[in-house]
């Protein structure tokens, strides 16, 4: 069974995953941790660890085989299946997020959404049915839903988040300014856009120096 990673290296191995189909494309053989770094912008250093933690994936000298990186990488990601994911939250972010529909990703769709609005339920926005709030539970089931985008109000989240914890939802990326607790079983990614602008100004008003790259805080 393979070793709990640090969330910063989970979160740069989708980013390694793109380059490197980028490189397989244009015909890429081999690359080293250098010209990786240089490319994603990620020190050198780091890449090498984040690939400690799953094995020798390179040869000292040689580098690394991109076809190999690339396959390992899929299904460590879960690239070769499907996931199909729910929307609970149709207003302007939501309607941004089906439109947007991870359509540079091969494995990530938005199968359903679900909203209170009866102008919108029961229709078909970019492709994604939307359902009502009071089919939640028995279309979650239905289409084996797993992980939900959460872009619903605040004063509304809490009930939300209960009902998805109680059907057997396994992940949340939860678009709110709200923290949840939750069980173990279920892990909630917070995305704050609010407070990702605020740091970032912080950064450039700051005059960090190259190392201190935002950029490389993940």
């Amino acid at each position: 069974m393979m070793k709990e990673i640090p969330r910063a290296t989970a979160r740069r191995l989708p980013i390694y995953h793109r380059y490197l189909r980028f490189l397989q494309n244009a015909g890429k053989k081999r690359i080293s941790s250098t010209e990786l770094s240089d490319a994603v912008k990620v020190d050198s250093a780091t890449i090498r660890r984040d690939f400690s933690y799953f094995g020798a994936l390179g040869k000292r000298g040689y580098g690394y085989d991109v076809d190999y990186l690339l396959e390992f990488f899929g299904k460590t990601l879960n690239q070769d299946r499907l996931t199909s994911v729910g929307l609970v939250g149709v207003g302007n972010l939501g309607n941004a997020l089906l439109n947007y529909n991870f359509r540079k990703n091969n494995n990530v769709r938005i199968g359903a959404a679900f909203d209170v609005n009866p102008e919108i339920v029961g229709t078909i926005l970019s492709g994604v049915p939307v359902y009502s709030m009071d089919d939640l539970e028995e279309q979650i089931e239905i289409q084996d839903i797993e992980v939900v985008i959460l872009t619903v109000p605040q004063e509304t989240a809490q009930e939300v988040v209960d009902r998805l914890v109680k059907c057997g939802i396994k992940g949340i990326l939860n678009f709110t300014p709200l923290r949840f607790d939750v069980p173990r079983s279920v892990r909630i990614q917070n995305v704050d856009l609010t407070n990702e602008l605020q740091t970032l100004i912080y950064f450039i008003d700051s005059n960090l120096d190259e190392g201190d790259d935002y950029r490389n805080m993940y």
